[in-house]
């Protein structure tokens, strides 16, 4: 299935695609199941891959990739790559050391967004979409008021196209949504489906998202998984989301969230169910001054 018609544009007047995979793993699964997880992704019509320096698997999702442009599914051009700064290269001078590396393991010649994973230096990075090896630059996790500290930052050049952050039916940002709606700035779900497998990162006693009985109800009525109604849901808000698995019959069912719509009330009552609850808090950072989390959004 292809979803070019699944697209969102982004401020500089690059698309993205409105679903992505996403390809975080927990540490205790081998890294072979990401290269096989992305090909079965791209397979089923993913064209919007999600990764990062820090998952460390870029070597794999590169080798997926690049053997479905061998196999014909798809060119580089198909492929929506999204990749991530780490916070040990914040430093101005090591920003493009650090983009260079995750080209140099996908075997690319640029990424198509890089994002500040945590938030800071916002210069650097503009440095790698003018050196053509981002074609975007946006952030993550970012709250209202780092953005609007990027926003007025005298002599910026080209302001971030996104802000990839947690967003589920639980915490559902809607006031960051609509901030960064007024800014042209397109919200990036992580975390759409809840968390719980990143046991070194969410408190194992969270609430399990898709056992919620609202979603389950929705699902009953939709005839579709409560993991569809979760996907939905944002698709209808104007957010990109990315979805993540490991099962070939989940990624292939999720590719599935553009054959059916929710109505209104669907939508109003799904939008009841936010309680601004987090599954990743990130308190080690708790103290750092660029915590990200300690104002309302």
């Amino acid at each position: 299935m292809n979803s070019k018609h699944q697209y969102v544009q982004l401020n500089d007047g690059h698309f993205i695609p409105g679903l992505g995979f996403g390809t975080y793993k927990p540490q205790e699964v081998s890294k072979s199941k990401t290269t096989e997880a992305t090909k079965i992704a791209i397979e089923a019509g993913f064209r919007h891959i999600d990764c990062a320096y820090a998952y460390q698997v870029e070597e794999e999702v590169g080798l997926a990739i690049r053997s479905k442009i061998a196999d014909d599914t798809v060119k580089r051009e198909d492929i929506f790559y999204t990749s991530k700064l780490w916070s040990t290269f914040h430093r101005p001078e090591l920003v493009q050391s650090c983009l260079k590396r995750s080209l140099k393991k996908l075997h690319f010649d640029y990424v198509d967004l890089y994002l500040i994973h945590i938030p800071t230096a916002m210069k650097a990075m503009e440095k790698c979409k003018d050196a053509g090896l981002a074609r975007s630059i946006g952030v993550s996790n970012f709250n209202r008021r780092q953005l609007e500290m990027i926003l007025n930052k005298p002599g910026l050049k080209f302001k971030p196209v996104c802000n990839q952050v947690e967003c589920h039916v639980y915490h559902n940002q809607r006031k960051l949504l609509d901030f960064c709606k007024s800014k042209d700035i397109v919200l990036v779900a992580y975390g759409a489906l809840g968390t719980q497998r990143y046991k070194q990162w969410v408190d194992q006693n969270s609430p399990v998202l898709l056992d919620d009985p609202v979603l389950g109800a929705l699902a009953k009525k939709h005839k579709r998984s409560p993991a569809l109604i979760a996907l939905r849901y944002q698709l209808q808000r104007g957010v990109v989301v990315l979805a993540q698995s490991l099962k070939k019959s989940e990624i292939k069912e999720n590719i599935q969230v553009f054959d059916f719509e929710l109505t209104e009330e669907d939508m109003k009552v799904l939008d009841g169910l936010n309680r601004n609850f987090r599954y990743v808090a990130m308190p080690s950072m708790s103290d750092h001054p660029n915590y990200p989390f300690a104002d309302e959004y």
